[in-house]
């Protein structure tokens, strides 16, 4: 429609649409003569002879490209559908869409209610054929423009990551410098802290383990403050991110890649998703150029590092499981020799239960029965024993290593330390002369840099008192005796403060794998130990009888059991047992039903009334044979007036029922309403008679 004719009344009595729509936020905050000119079509609707102009723009900042929500063209939309309008106006094409999807759905709205679309060229009518296929023609012009520059800008980015010069984002720790390119930062404080994460790590071989340590030691860790610009960082404590991500970026090892991730597109709702950030193998990088840069540690420590984590990641095919605590000593660290296949950690019986190495995973996944399972209990003590054998020869050597190794941690904390408080003291000096060039009128502005003052003091008496803290060494926690250890390792490995952490790291920097079987016709596990130098060497221990187990009796209960048995009962026998200190073979208190059913499987007979024959008496039945009270007769056991046995020291009185006709009994008894004391022969009176 050319400008002459005009726009029916009908249509004029409707209301006009300006859509206005920049890409991304960086065209609204740069490209402002771009947005002021989509405004001014306001002016164009009234020429044209709108009178009531409503202007959408809350599509600023977002792309047409089908993949963003946009709610000012929802809202067009909506509008559209109930014969609001009366004209759309736009810039051009490109802003109302950049998909054909889009576009043409518009047009088809716009000509169901008959609506113009206008922009600076002129009015079209979507309902003739001509104006139709003008719009539909600026469309996919605007759609194949959209491809071809990203195709052009995304080719020009690759062409120059190809040669190393395209300046991406690269991790804390490198600069891209105008002369040098790509280079570390200068600040020797951050340098330090990456150098002492690949240290930690080297040393433990757990991220995990590296992270615990750097945050026991208070190590801090540069944040970007100003978002993803790395201009400023705030120091704040270590996180495990922090760590894993240094680790796994191939940057630090001298690397430069590019189109390490990738993104998808997924359909949701009717309406294509773009994700970003998928990690590809390294095999499908587009671009990855070996010592590109200065690195902090070389491509092999690098690759190392991966199969490390990889090979502590749980479940992963070929590899193996770091230590991480637990009663089981060797888990992850067992090999079946039948089906190739890692062994679990089964933990049975009472809480906590005792763990048990066995191989079900063809159980599980196959259905087939299990190659083999034995106790840990046994295993653990047997490969503690030939750890502690084999290392005993260089144990003077260790002990001196492990020396060196512990003054060079301590001296690597003082340096960090150290250099936190000459960064706080800067810090500090910065805010004192920020405080002194402000107008002390100005008190808004001059009370704020006072309290960043006192912050920065604050930080600098905490770093003081850290440093000192590390240099001066706690008396209440002695430095470790490397010495000791070497002369008694079997001490050292038993000690309280020594963690089965500890233990499971101390046989994975020994021992690479532990293959096991079991040997059915002797009764033994057999283990294949591989260790690190290359050597090879094999264990058997004895694997127990089904229903044997290291809870026995004690042979001390046994032999009092069998003596008291045929003269006292059995809650007697294990109150002696109680009173003698002597435990169950779990370590319980002995009762009646627990004497009863040991007396049962080692075949000891019972106690019976019958058998005695009036002829053996217990101290309650002399008593009441002799119409006294129990205290009665052990006071004259006691003055040895009455003669009695015990079997074992604790265990009751026996008494013949002979001995209670004795004179000496019945005397005794006959001055019972006198004191009992023992006589005092041969002892001089203190007032003799004169």
């Amino acid at each position: 429609m050319m400008d002459g004719e005009l726009i029916p009344p009908a249509l004029l009595q409707r209301k006009a649409i300006v859509y206005v729509r920049q890409s991304t936020q960086t065209q609204v905050e740069v490209n402002g003569e771009g947005r002021r000119r989509q405004y001014e079509l306001v002016d164009v609707a009234r020429r044209r002879g709108f009178r009531t102009v409503e202007v959408i723009d809350d599509d600023l900042g977002r792309s047409a490209s089908g993949m963003v929500v946009r709610p000012g063209f929802e809202k067009l939309v909506a509008a559209l559908c109930a014969g609001e309008i009366g004209a759309v106006l736009c810039f051009d094409a490109s802003r109302l869409a950049r998909n054909g999807r889009d576009w043409h759905h518009l047009l088809e709205l716009c000509g169901l209610v008959e609506a113009r679309v206008i922009d600076l060229d002129g009015v079209y009518d979507p309902c003739r054929p001509n104006d139709r296929l003008l719009l539909g023609m600026k469309g996919s012009i605007s759609e194949f423009e959209l491809g071809v520059i990203r195709a052009r800008m995304l080719d020009a980015a690759r062409a120059k990551a190809r040669r190393g010069e395209l300046r991406i984002s690269v991790p804390i720790g490198y600069l891209w410098h105008r002369d040098t390119g790509l280079d570390f930062d200068p600040d020797i404080r951050l340098q330090q802290v990456i150098r002492l994460v690949f240290e930690r790590f080297h040393l433990l071989g757990s991220a995990r383990q590296a992270h615990l340590s750097l945050s026991a030691e208070g190590v801090f860790f540069p944040r970007p403050s100003d978002g993803k610009r790395l201009t400023s960082f705030d120091w704040t404590p270590i996180r495990y991110r922090n760590v894993i991500g240094i680790l796994k970026n191939p940057f630090y090892a001298g690397t430069y890649v590019y189109g390490k991730s990738e993104k998808r597109v997924a359909v949701v709702d009717g309406r294509a998703r773009r994700s970003y950030g998928h990690a590809k193998p390294v095999e499908d990088w587009e671009v990855m150029i070996r010592d590109h840069h200065e690195g902090y540690i070389d491509w092999s420590e690098y690759e190392r590092n991966q199969s490390v984590l990889a090979a502590n990641a749980y479940g992963r095919v070929g590899g193996q499981k770091s230590g991480r605590g637990g009663r089981a000593l060797l888990a992850g660290m067992l090999t079946c020799a039948r089906c190739g296949r890692g062994l679990a950690v089964v933990y049975a019986g009472v809480q906590p239960g005792r763990p048990t190495y066995r191989c079900d995973r063809p159980n599980l996944m196959l259905g087939l029965p299990r190659c083999l399972g034995f106790g840990g209990s046994r295993v653990d003590a047997a490969i503690a024993a030939e750890i502690i054998r084999v290392v005993k020869p260089m144990a003077i050597e260790a002990a001196l290593e492990a020396e060196r190794m512990h003054w060079e941690g301590k001296a690597e904390c003082r340096r960090v330390a150290a250099l936190d408080l000459e960064q706080a003291q800067y810090d500090a000096s910065l805010a004192e002369r920020r405080y002194a060039t402000c107008d002390p009128d100005n008190r808004l502005i001059a009370a704020q840099l006072e309290k960043q003052w006192e912050v920065a003091l604050r930080r600098v008496e905490d770093c003081r008192a850290r440093l000192t803290a590390i240099a001066a060494p706690d008396p209440a926690s002695p430095a470790p005796d490397f010495g000791g250890m070497a002369e008694d390792l079997a001490a050292a490995w038993s000690a309280p403060g020594v963690t089965t952490r500890t233990r499971q790291q101390l046989i994975r920097a020994l021992v690479a794998d532990i293959i096991a079987d079991v040997d059915e016709a002797m009764r033994e596990v057999v283990l294949i130990i591989h260790w690190r130098g290359g050597q090879h060497s094999e264990l058997r221990v004895r694997k127990p009888a089904t229903g044997e187990h290291g809870c026995h009796t004690p042979d001390e209960a046994l032999a009092v059991m069998a003596r008291m048995a045929t003269r006292f009962c059995d809650a007697d026998i294990a109150a002696t047992l109680n009173r003698m200190g002597i435990r169950t073979g779990q370590g319980k208190t002995w009762t009646a039903p627990r004497v009863g059913s040991i007396r049962k499987i080692h075949g000891i007979d019972a106690y019976r009334s019958a058998d005695k024959a009036g002829i053996w008496l217990t101290m309650r039945e002399a008593a009441v044979k002799l119409g006294v009270t129990s205290h009665v007769i052990r006071r004259l056991i006691q003055d040895g007036v009455l003669p009695a046995e015990q079997v074992v020291p604790g265990a009751p009185w026996q008494i013949q029922a002979k001995d209670l006709d004795a004179q000496p009994v019945i005397d005794a008894l006959a001055n019972k309403n006198r004191p009992r004391r023992p006589s005092a022969q041969g002892q001089f009176p203190m007032f003799p008679n004169t």
